[in-house]
């Protein structure tokens, strides 16, 4: 059997919002005060206009920390594991309730779609005090996949 050969494909931005706006496995890199990283698993989804949108809770530490330092990175998962990858990096803004309703309103629907009742996801929203996290993409990586260098092949 044939090594598994590693890709790294350089592409434009057309390309990778259609990359990302079908992956919702992502890991969100914040930098904490001290500087270091801090690493948070999240579902996320891409808005209309190419934002990666992240729903959260004003007192999560990704959400002060990007308050106090919006440049974030994002490792953005395939389901499968072995599945490509792209990491972006940009700038994050927290929007908070009021602001953040129509926000996480379009958040859902660029994971899972339609809600069978809006008036009930809103409130829900507004009981549990949520957030947003919308990242504004300004740098990435090529999509890339694990395996042997060419080398190797």
């Amino acid at each position: 059997m044939s090594p598994k050969i590693a890709t790294s494909d350089v592409v434009g931005r057309p390309e990778l919002l259609d990359f990302v706006r079908g992956r919702h496995k992502v890991v969100l890199v914040t930098a904490k005060r001290d500087g270091t990283p801090q690493l948070s698993p999240v579902t996320a989804g891409l808005d209309a206009v190419g934002r990666v949108v992240i729903a959260t809770y004003p007192e999560r530490a990704k959400t002060r920390n990007a308050r106090r330092d919006p440049e974030v990175s994002l490792l953005v998962l395939s389901d499968a594991w072995n599945g490509p990858w792209v990491q972006v990096s940009g700038s994050a803004e927290v929007l908070d309730l009021p602001e953040a309703l129509d926000p996480l309103v379009d958040y859902f629907r660029a994971i899972a779609g339609e809600h069978d009742d809006w008036d009930e996801y809103r409130a829900a929203m507004q009981r549990q005090g949520k957030a947003l996290i919308r990242v504004t993409i300004e740098r990435w990586g090529p999509i890339a996949t694990g395996g042997f260098p060419a080398r190797l092949a």
